[in-house]
């Protein structure tokens, strides 16, 4: 090896360390950063014996961040679906304050039965009566309650589908700088993370699966397979629903003319966050509302009074949607509103007791043994549709009760799950500062070798210009 060879064989090793000394801190600065990827020089040998970074490359695993999505759509949409239950969840309250239309129903009985002992006594019969009051409260409440879920789903919906659109936006400007950077060969390392953070937090939104197509580009379609974006961003529309009663049906989501939720989406989404709000808004609170209005209607039911038709018994309805919403106590049966306590003993509508018996009772146990009776109820309640009232309205609590738990096992799990995807992932392609610093210690003693040769190369080319003078 002559001596301008070695000269330059040194010269473009310390711009190769420059360069990766220059990565390393990159490195260094981003490890802090989750979604930062470490870096790394791509050197290759040149003819005279250098070498000298070609390209600047990064640390991925394709098969472990698809998963790190997956695993961020099901914990959001479980969270989701989960903060969807404990609303509803108030209508039963702490099970021992007995607040729930169960425990209401059970206080009604027990208030019956005493004024069946003593149905001439006023104190008895207002009793009942505020217990009447209490379950009509319940059910009203309960009904306000789920619609009020629903309200706050279908606005939750709404700031998804806006955050969706400005993940796809940014989104767009970012896969647009890497496949022009990588055509012309500079560093897209940066705008790679770039991209891979908005895939993170889009996953949150809704789930989805990515195709990395010639020169960096990059597809995104949902878990269903629907494009949200193909070299532009795909427009995402819903129509938000401001009022639901038992009667209203949630607009579904729209990418560019396709349904994304909702009963007609043959292409439905599947989970994140969107998709846990959806079928809490469609599903969930509307399943509940049913049992809610089967139970009201129940009630009309056991204590109206027998006709030709059903007559207009304690419990009567009001217009307007929704059974358990409308439901209230007839105000025949209440002195403050010019009705009579006695009708509560004697009957509403039709008289039972003309005779005007004080101990008159047959019309309060019957009452009590149609409460008692079987019913036939609306079998996509997915509660025992022949059963009785009390048991239906207890089948209810656990029902709830028992998706709330399954939402709230579900969501650790997914939770879990996603936190030790996160951390393998992270150990593939995170940065390890013992590491970093090791290579850093490398590259000085690469540094300082290379100034060697130049300094003995220097030392040589003197003496021989000493020599030839």
């Amino acid at each position: 090896m002559n001596l301008s060879v070695a000269l330059s064989s040194a010269q473009s090793a310390l711009s190769a360390t420059s360069t990766q000394t220059s990565i390393i801190s990159r490195n260094i600065s981003g490890a802090a950063d989750p979604g930062y990827s470490r870096k790394m020089g791509l050197t290759s040998s040149m003819g005279f014996g250098g070498v000298k970074v070609v390209s600047v490359g990064r640390t991925a695993d394709t098969a472990l961040h698809a998963r790190m999505l997956e695993a961020t759509s099901g914990a959001s949409a479980q969270q989701a679906l989960l903060k969807g239950f404990e609303t509803l969840a108030r209508t039963v309250d702490d099970p021992q304050l007995n607040q729930s239309v169960s425990a209401s129903l059970g206080k009604l009985t027990d208030a019956m039965q005493m004024q069946a002992e003593s149905p001439g006594d006023p104190v008895l019969g207002a009793a009942t009566l505020s217990a009447a009051y209490d379950l009509t409260r319940t059910l009203n409440d309960a009904a306000q309650t789920t619609q009020r879920a629903r309200a706050e789903a279908d606005a939750a919906m709404a700031d998804s589908v806006d955050r969706i659109n400005d993940l796809l936006t940014r989104f767009e400007s970012a896969n647009r700088a890497i496949v022009v950077g990588t055509q012309s060969g500079t560093d897209v390392s940066d705008e790679l993370d770039t991209r891979d953070r908005i895939l993170g937090e889009l996953s949150q939104e809704v789930g989805i699966s990515t195709v990395t197509r010639a020169g960096n580009d990059m597809v995104i379609y949902t878990d269903s397979g629907v494009t949200l974006f193909e070299k532009s961003a795909r427009t995402i529309s819903f129509n938000r629903t401001f009022a639901y009663d038992a009667g209203t049906t949630g607009a579904a989501v729209f990418a560019d003319g396709v349904p994304l939720t909702g009963a007609g989406a043959s292409m439905g989404i599947k989970s994140g966050a969107l998709y846990g709000h959806a079928k809490l808004r469609d599903d969930v609170a509307p399943q509940y509302q049913l049992q809610l209005d089967e139970i009201a209607r129940g009630l009309v039911h056991a204590f109206g009074e027998p006709d030709p038709g059903d007559a207009p018994g304690i419990f009567v309805l009001g217009a307007g949607p929704g059974i358990a919403a409308n439901i209230g106590v007839n105000p025949d049966v209440d002195p403050a509103l010019g009705g009579d306590l006695a009708r509560l003993r004697d009957g509403v509508t039709l008289n039972f007791n003309p005779a005007g018996d004080a101990a008159f009772s047959d019309r309060i146990y019957a009452m009590l043994e149609a409460l008692n009776a079987p019913q036939a109820f609306d079998p996509a309640t997915g509660i025992n549709p022949n059963t009785t009232l009390a048991r239906f309205a207890s089948s209810s609590v656990s029902w709830l009760e028992a998706g709330r738990q399954q939402a709230s096992q579900e969501a650790s799990f997914r939770d879990t799950m996603l936190e030790r995807t996160r951390e393998s992932l992270s150990n593939v392609t995170g940065v390890n500062l013992d590491e970093e610093l090791a290579l850093m210690m490398e590259l000085e003693r690469s540094y300082g070798a290379s100034a060697r040769i130049i300094r003995t190369v220097d030392t040589m080319l003197q003496s021989l210009l000493a020599v030839t003078r």
